[in-house]
């Protein structure tokens, strides 16, 4: 479909006529067009296709589309892209010092209405459904795909302004191929009194200015250090602690490590904190503006146990009894990849990528039979993630990362040529963004897409015949992991055969510590080893979620119910005390829908199709099922919480609202205003009823470290689960396909003692 509508449209444009793809709607139903595979799609769509003058185009029953563009409305920025609007925004400068100053934070796509979205997964792109589109009634429409437009941040150094910048990617050929490139600025507008996120460039460079600085250097011969190399200079945001910290001044307040050994790259420099040396730095100039040695404390002594690589390199050995796990698809992996539209199964959906979120989900659907392609969300996201710390002494107050607005989740991401957690038949997406002075770097292997075996989907055996039936849990997963400082996460998503999403973040890495003098303890932390200590603190995140349930683009026809388990009262209808029931409530405005988590009442939340019915005749839904959560464990006055206000419920509700994208606001680095973002959005109490509805879910958890976190921490899990309700008409896992088991004896023998044992059932044997 694709191809044919560019070659033929490219036939017309070369005639001098202005081209124009006419679809005949009377000629297919689109429910048929939905059961329809891909390739029947594309085969008989491409029959339905003609090119002529749009002035000949018929006048009853027909659509005349065109399409001037070969990538999807989605599809992140190319190379090329980036590099025409870079190269655009820069040609925009007034002045060759204006043109000099600019520094890119990011270049991003901007993601165009979603009626657009519906009219490129209509004709031109997958999954080639019509019925995405709203019904008209006859006559004929003129409609193409837009211009791909790109929306670039942008600091200057020579003003300290921010910018954001828009522009229209008119043509973009690869600089491989000898093209060239057009754009053209939309608009251009001064954010103020703002910061936009640091960059990694910015952090190489204080790191570097700091340990240049004299009295830097002297307070570290002070403490036995003069290799300037061993030193680690950690650039932290300062956050919003008074006017000193006002976004009139880019600044960051960083913390300093020294590692031990020159000659090992990979040492834990974390172990050795360096305690007592305040430095704030001017990142718009680069120059030290305060500089203080407070207190002569001196350096932990080294842990032998800091270190954290393989064997004799970190002074220990590895166990020998680990055999070694393959995961083997001869047959290859059951999912199918488009560019970025993925399919697998029953499940289709696209993949996205941002410097600031990492990774997006865009247009989840599931294939429901007769039913055909049902949307589910038109957006999937982790938008912020803020870490608090829990101990009041300096420099540990300040320790509060918005590690999404201040740093970027994507692009710090980790290419996983490097080293991945995946297992078998991997599918990677590469990243593309602009650094900060402009140029293109691409992140290899950045997003990993697989299959995993999930154990038992489901099982029943019944105990009079000894009879079985059981099928094994599949589910695929796409993923990034990202380094901020001295912790890494992963983030996940995964697609269960029962119609399940999960969201998933694992934590590992460093724990940020601080020193102790002999004798000394800390209220407000764990002591891991001898000298050092870890903060109690907190990891938060926001995932935001556009859904769609049973929605065509456009439709506004999802609203939001609160589930709650009450036990009934004593009485004439609960006599022996046992009963208990759900109750729904609607919230019906934005401030009614400022929920927590409660445990106690299994409380979960329900997004449902006002119009779409199940067999039985109730609304059709999918729910939010909370994992374990907790709140911000600081006073109501906590300077963080004016910028983290979002953190005050677990749950968020709001109408979707172009521009309503980031929960503190876009720009949270040294923000002075009070609530910015969801709090403020959220005062004007707009309906939820029939609506496009955003949820915003908060799920943190509570770190107390222990000493098994050291040197490097295990994993920690924490998530929730999108979960169908009643939007099946029984389980969609039911046709599943019995997994092949091979009943050699090898395989069901336990070996004790050199002696193999059978396994046998005991109730087969008896009866």
């Amino acid at each position: 479909m694709a191809s044919a509508s560019k070659k033929t449209a490219s036939t017309a444009t070369d005639a001098g006529e202005s081209a124009a793809v006419v679809i005949r709607r009377e000629a297919v139903s689109s429910s048929a067009v939905a059961d329809w595979t891909e390739d029947q799609q594309r085969k008989n769509m491409t029959s339905l296709i003609r090119t002529e003058p749009s002035s000949n185009a018929p006048n009853k029953g027909i659509q005349t589309l065109t399409r001037v563009q070969t990538k999807h409305p989605l599809e992140p920025l190319s190379p090329a892209e980036i590099f025409v609007a870079v190269a655009t925004v820069r040609a925009a400068g007034a002045t060759p010092a204006v043109r000099d100053s600019m520094r890119f934070i990011e270049a991003v796509l901007l993601e165009p209405d979603k009626h657009v979205v519906a009219l490129a997964d209509a004709y031109f792109f997958p999954p080639f459904q019509p019925s995405l589109l709203p019904r008209t009634k006859g006559g004929h429409v003129h409609i193409k795909l837009p211009p791909r437009q790109a929306r670039l941040v942008v600091y200057s150094k020579k003003s300290n302004e921010t910018s954001v910048w828009i522009v229209e990617l008119v043509e973009v050929h690869a600089t491989t191929r000898g093209g060239h490139h057009r754009g053209k600025v939309i608009s251009s507008t001064v954010i103020p009194d703002v910061q936009p996120p640091l960059d990694a460039a910015e952090y190489a460079e204080c790191e570097a200015v700091v340990k240049d600085y004299p009295p830097f250097i002297e307070a570290m011969k002070k403490r036995g250090i003069d290799d300037m190399d061993l030193v680690m200079v950690d650039n932290w945001c300062t956050g919003y602690y008074g006017e000193a910290d006002a976004p009139t001044r880019r600044l960051a307040k960083p913390l300093i490590f020294c590692r031990t050994e020159s000659d090992c790259p990979m040492e834990n420099g974390y172990a050795r904190p360096v305690e007592e040396i305040h430095v704030c730095v001017d990142m718009q100039n680069m120059v030290v503006i305060e500089f203080e040695d407070r207190k002569l404390v001196p350096l932990p002594l080294p842990d032998p146990l800091r270190n954290f690589t393989p064997g004799e390199t970190r002074g220990g050995v590895d166990r020998s009894d680990v055999k070694a796990l393959q995961i083997v698809q001869p047959e290859g992996p059951s999912f199918r990849i488009r560019g970025h539209y993925v399919e697998w199964q029953k499940w289709n959906f696209r993949v996205g990528f941002t410097p600031r979120e990492g990774l997006i989900i865009y247009s989840v659907a599931y294939v429901d039979g007769s039913r055909g392609r049902r949307p589910i969300a038109h957006r999937l996201s982790f938008v912020e993630m803020v870490v608090p710390y829990g101990d009041p002494n300096d420099p540990h107050y300040r320790k509060n990362a918005f590690d999404g607005g201040e740093d970027g989740l994507g692009k710090n991401a980790h290419s996983l040529k490097k080293g991945c957690d995946c297992l078998g038949f991997i599918k990677y997406f590469d990243a593309h963004f602009t650094n900060f002075t402009g140029g293109v770097e691409t992140i290899e292997n950045c997003v990993c897409l697989h299959e995993e075996d999930h154990g038992i989907l489901w099982k029943h055996q019944d105990w009079r015949t000894g009879l079985a039936e059981i099928r094994r849990s599949r589910r695929l997963t796409v993923s990034f992991m990202c380094t901020v400082a001295n912790y890494e996460y992963g983030f996940y998503w995964h697609f269960y055969q029962d119609g399940k999403i999960e969201a998933e973040v694992k934590l590992t890495g460093i724990l940020s510590l601080g020193a102790l003098q002999p004798g000394e303890s800390r209220k407000y932390g764990t002591t891991i080893a001898p000298g050092l200590y870890a903060p109690v603190h907190q990891h938060f995140f926001v995932a935001r979620m556009d859904m769609a349930v049973d929605c065509r683009p456009g439709e506004m026809q999802n609203q939001v119910v609160e589930v709650n388990v009450k036990v009934e009262e004593p009485g004439k209808e609960n006599v022996h005390n046992n009963a208990f029931y759900a109750e729904e409530t609607l919230l019906r405005s934005e401030l009614e829908a400022m929920r927590e988590c409660n445990p106690l009442s299994a409380r979960h939340w329900i997004v449902r199709n006002t119009r779409a019915v199940n067999r039985n005749g109730q609304l059709t839904g999918y729910k939010l099922v909370p994992g374990s959560n907790c709140l911000p464990l600081a006073g109501t006055e906590a300077m963080f919480l004016r910028r983290a206000a979002f953190l005050k419920h677990h749950l968020w509700v709001t109408p979707y609202a172009r521009g309503e994208d980031f929960p503190g606001g876009e720009f949270p680095n040294q923000n002075p205003r009070v609530g910015e973002g969801l709090a403020t959005w959220v005062k004007q109490n707009r309906s939820l009823e029939e609506m496009d509805i955003v949820l915003w879910y908060v799920f943190g958890i509570t770190h107390v470290p222990r000493l098994e976190d050291w040197p490097v921490m295990p994993v920690e899990h924490i998530g929730f689960v999108l979960q169908p309700h009643g939007f099946f008409n029984t389980s969609p896992a039911i046709d599943v396909p019995p997994s092949p088991c091979s009943m050699d004896v090898k395989e069901n023998e336990v070996k004790e003692n050199g002696v193999a044992k059978s396994i046998s059932s005991g109730l087969i044997a008896k009866l």
